[in-house]
């Protein structure tokens, strides 16, 4: 009983993690999208100057970058949507992270700091997420 009590808690984080996967490595971040993101594709990045992991939805209406460091663990968040996602995505974050600002959050995970930060574009909104320094 204990163990599967730990194991809805761990799901449960996870689910409520949205998608702040900082500090999960490259093949972690692959298999958590595959799992639990279905709808949205990896795409092919070539780019000497930064190394992420890209993904879209097949209308693209919104595209996740996952920022990786050269030790290939992602080490911040950027997702680019529409008008729609980012109300979801407010309505999530107002769910489960500490609301700090207009636009701000702060997501606290395993005792550690995550700084969400919506800001609009002129066509999109781009919601950042980094380790709160």
């Amino acid at each position: 009983m204990k163990f599967f009590l730990l194991f809805v808690l761990l799901t449960l984080s996870v689910y409520l993690s949205g998608q702040n996967l900082i500090g999960y490595k490259d093949f972690e971040i692959r298999k958590y999208m595959k799992e639990n993101k279905g709808n949205l594709n990896i795409n092919k990045v070539n780019n000497d100057r930064f190394n992420y992991l890209k993904y879209t939805d097949d209308s693209e209406t919104q595209t996740l970058l996952f920022f990786l460091g050269t030790d290939s663990i992602c080490k911040s968040v950027r997702i680019i949507c529409d008008s729609v996602t980012k109300d979801e995505k407010i309505k999530e974050y107002n769910t489960y992270c500490k609301k700090t600002d207009e636009n701000i959050w702060v997501d606290r995970r395993n005792g550690i700091d995550y700084l969400i930060e919506i800001k609009d574009e002129q066509w999109s909104s781009v919601i950042t997420i980094k380790p709160f320094n």
